[in-house]
Order: structure tokens, then sequence, then C-alpha cells
């Protein structure tokens, strides 16, 4: 195995260990928090930071890892090799970097996208005070993405509705409605949940505890699932027309694409993570990405979300289509072999390098 690949871990403990390791290793501030939950293996379960530079460094890289659990192996391997290359050493003077793995820590270790109450972290941060956005796509198809049962019959009649709404609205019209975000079926895929989550609280926490120095900030969102084999794409956030968006194309080029501008594998979402920093840290201006990384083509990718789904409410952990369940999600958002992993962070190390650039700009 490569050094590289060495780096990528096997399970999220695994990668806990690894990442605390090169946490220690580099001699920066650590922090943890601790999930009310446990791991499969009755193990704890931690949102873990560690801070780099110094306190009042004006410019901060941001790392982060598991916003969707299961594509946290990526995130962490990136950010283990990064600590293990030198990377805290080659940040310029008045550069400063946090490192946040295990966003959603729970789905890390159950090898799930969503987090301990079926919600998925990025649709979460819309204000809960206010009407949700409304998917009428999505209510249309739920009951086909989770059908009672998982067997040939059922999945046959599911697929004839899913189909039927392809032919009326596009391919990408249903990945809309599967994947931008519902909030009617708590039970179902991509939900937002009906209140703040434990690792909503607990990154506004992080951001204000870490960050209240901070000038800029650029922040790095690591995401599996999309797009070609190993190949990184550059995720814009926000309105095209808006500053922060500006900054974005500034830093990182023709690279950037845009859910909203039709020019991104990603289809257009509300409420995710990278929302709640310059909420957290008004001060600060904030330029901020997803990087999300092709695996597997978008059908399995979300045919690995509804089987993991059905799995957790209707089916059983312990079973043997349990297990393939969770071997064919894992594979899904994590291809195992070292192919992959070198990909991850060669592009990784790049688009760190013009994320720090960007901030001494």
């Amino acid at each position: 195995m490569s050094t590289v690949a060495a780096h990528f871990a096997t399970d999220y403990q695994d990668a806990r260990q690894k990442f605390c390791a090169a946490a220690a290793a580099s001699g920066g501030q650590f922090r943890s928090y601790r999930n009310p939950t446990l791991g499969p293996d009755g193990g704890r379960l931690f949102m873990d930071t560690v801070r780099l530079g110094d306190d009042d460094a004006p410019n901060m890289l941001v790392l982060m890892a598991a916003t969707h659990g299961v594509e946290g192996f990526c995130g962490s391997g990136a950010m283990v090799n990064w600590l293990r290359s030198g990377g805290p050493a080659r940040l310029p003077k008045g550069t400063g970097a946090l490192l946040i793995h295990g966003v959603n820590p729970h789905g890390f270790a159950w090898i799930r996208r969503v987090n301990e109450d079926n919600v998925d972290l990025n649709r979460n941060f819309v204000d809960h005070a206010k009407p949700y956005p409304r998917n009428d796509g999505y209510r249309e198809i739920a009951d086909a993405l989770n059908p009672p049962t998982w067997d040939a019959a059922a999945l046959a009649t599911a697929q004839q509705t899913l189909d039927s709404y392809a032919q009326k609205n596009g391919a990408f019209g249903l990945q809309s409605a599967v994947t931008g975000g519902q909030y009617s079926h708590m039970d179902g895929i991509f939900f937002g949940g009906h209140k703040p989550t434990w690792s909503n609280r607990t990154i506004r926490a992080v951001i204000r505890t870490e960050l209240a120095q901070a000038r800029r900030i650029g922040c790095i969102d690591f995401h599996t699932g999309l797009g070609p084999f190993g190949h990184g794409e550059i995720i814009g956030i926000g309105d095209p027309g808006q500053p922060a968006f500006a900054r974005q194309k500034a830093w990182y080029g023709d690279e950037l694409t845009s859910p909203e501008s039709g020019t991104s594998a990603s289809a257009v979402v509300v409420g995710v993570v990278l929302d709640a920093f310059p909420q957290e840290a008004p001060d600060a201006e904030f330029t901020g990405i997803a990087l999300e990384y092709g695996t597997y083509p978008v059908p399995e990718v979300l045919d690995a979300v509804r089987r993991d789904n059905w799995l957790h409410h209707r089916g059983d952990l312990a079973s043997a289509q349990g297990k393939e369940m969770k071997a064919y999600m894992q594979e899904r958002f994590y291809p195992a072999g070292a192919k992959w992993a070198e990909l991850v962070w060669a592009r990784a190390d790049d688009v760190i390098g013009k994320a720090v650039k960007g901030l001494n700009a």
C-alpha cells in the first residue's frame, strides 16, 4: 500500500485514531465534542478539531470531513495526508488552519450519509422558524424511494414510478426531486430535519470558539458520490451574483462550478453546513466550497442511499442482506483500493494550495 493510501482508514475508529495521531504530531490545539450516540461497535463518537497557527491569525484555512457521514473517509484521508506531508509548516505567516473531523460522527461510524436523527446535515442549516422549502417532486415519488419491502416485485413497481417521473421531468429533474432536500418525510432520504441537529449546534460552537479572531476564512468541505471516478469537482456555494461567489471564482478560476448556474453535477440545495460560517463569524470574509469526488454512476449512488434508508427503517442490520447493503453503501461513497485514495489526495493538495493562495491574495 502506498504511503498516501495508508493514511486513509478502514472504519470510523481507525479514521479517528489516524487523525488524532496526526493532529498530536502537528502540535496544534486539539478539542473533542462527544456525540450523544454510540457506534455499531459500542464505541464513543466525536467531532474532533485541531487548530494550527497563531491564535490571532487573520487568515484561516478550514478543512471539514464527514458532513455526510460515510463520505468522511475521503476528507479524513486528505486531512491526515496534509498533516503528515508538512501542510501546517507550509502555511504563510498570518495564516492558520482549523481541521474539523467527524462533523457527523454517527453517520461516519454507521456508514450512513445521515445523522442519528435520519437528517441530512447539508439540508439542516435552514431557518427552522420559517416555513420549510417545498419539494413537491419528492412527495410524488416518496413511496417509490422507500418501498415497504426490498424485493423484486416492490422494486419493479417503484422503478415504474421513478421512470415515469424521469420521462416527464428529465433525469436531472428526477435527481433534483430526490436530492434537493425535503422536510415532509422523516423516514425518507435527504430529509432536512425539523430542528437544528447536534452537529448543527456543535459546528456553530466550533466556529465561535476557533474563528472569532479571523478576518478571512477559506473553507473546503469534502464530499463524495457525484462525478467521474476520483475527480474532485470544486462546487461554488451560493448565488453567482454575490461577492462571495466572485471570490470563489477568483480563487479557483474556471474549474469552479455552480449548481445555480447548471454547471455542477450537484442539484441546487438549501440549508448547507457552510451557511453557518458567515452567520457565526459575521466579521470575517468567508469563501467556502464543496470538493465533491466522483465514485460510481449517479443511479448506483442513489440506489445505495435508498438501500441504506430502507435497511435502517425496515430491514435487519445483522442479516446477510443488511451486511451486503452496508458493503454496497460504503463502496459507492468510498471506493476500495489505493488508486482512488491517491487521486483524492493529489486533487486535495492542489485545491488546498489554491485556497491558501486565495487567503493571502
